[in-house]
């Protein structure tokens, strides 16, 4: 039996995470004061909407290699022998060392034990490794070995193809990913940054000025590097308006030859902290080559 479980910052809707017995290791979030644990505490349209009233930036924690280690131990409690743990990129977070400390305490504590855990930095945020965390949900229910799942996840998670692209400049600035002279500017002129995963942390690849263009170039750069073989179902993500991830939804039904699953599915509390209302995003799997 594979136990699959990730952090909270994956994003994977909640159908999914009980279809597939995936669980979570929530972060946390310090909002005006008060500290709430991700999908625990507090929901993202519960966040989104006391947004725009907040006196204070949200901040944002790892979760604890306590909480890691307590979902470990009560996988193998339940009868899992392997366990896979999909981390949001090191390069933007603790999460994927918490685990790895998790990983070791466990083996401190059961050192004759013969369960196999592996952890993988998946070098994705958001629905990056969710995706991956899908792509094993789903492999795992077609027979795949754990080794198998391992192996994917190693030899592919720099090949998830990020595009996200925000409303708000704000919350980047905030976050690091932008100064305040091009926020200014993009501001000025009305253009909306897409970013994309470089190295395992936020790049600006491009700005486009509105959401029609931004939703033409998502088209666009997916039709170009999709891997067919691989991208058997692909991810949008937004955090407060649906309805734009309806609209990329049905741009790529109609202008791409793509024929497999389009999920839309709600970004965390805790993305949403750093991408702010309105941010739209898209994950599949592109050909082999260097990310840029």
């Amino acid at each position: 039996m594979i136990k699959l479980m990730a952090d909270s910052t994956c994003d994977l809707s909640n159908e999914v995470l009980e279809m597939y017995d995936i669980s979570l290791a929530p972060l946390s979030i310090n909002i005006d004061g008060k500290t709430y644990k991700d999908r625990v505490d507090i929901e993202p349209n519960e966040f989104y909407g006391m947004m725009e009233a907040l006196s204070e930036f949200p901040t944002t924690g790892m979760p604890s290699p306590v909480e890691y280690l307590a979902i470990m131990n009560e996988a193998v409690e339940s009868g899992y022998k392997e366990i896979l743990c999909i981390c949001m990129s090191s390069g933007t977070s603790g999460s994927h060392q918490s685990a790895e400390l998790a990983k070791g305490y466990f083996f401190e504590e059961n050192p004759d034990s013969p369960v196999k855990i592996h952890v993988v930095d998946s070098k994705c945020m958001s629905h990056g490794s969710g995706w991956l965390v899908l792509k094993s949900a789903m492999m795992r229910e077609s027979g795949a070995s754990f080794q198998e799942l391992v192996d994917f996840n190693e030899s592919h998670k720099t090949n998830v193809k990020h595009f996200l692209s925000v409303d708000d400049l704000d919350h980047l600035i905030k976050s690091g990913r932008l100064t305040n002279a091009s926020a200014f500017l993009g501001k000025l002129l009305m253009l909306k940054p897409i970013m994309t995963m470089k190295n395992g942390k936020g790049a600006i690849v491009a700005k486009e000025r509105g959401l029609k263009r931004v939703l033409k170039h998502y088209v666009e750069e997916f039709i170009k590097r999709n891997d067919e073989a691989v991208t058997d179902f692909i991810i949008i993500g937004y955090t407060s308006d649906v309805k734009v991830a309806e609209n990329l939804k049905i741009k790529i039904e109609n202008e791409t030859d793509f024929t497999g699953t389009i999920h839309i599915m709600q970004m965390g509390v805790s993305v949403g902290t750093h991408v702010g209302l309105g941010a739209l995003s898209l994950f599949f799997m592109e050909k082999k080559q260097p990310r840029n």
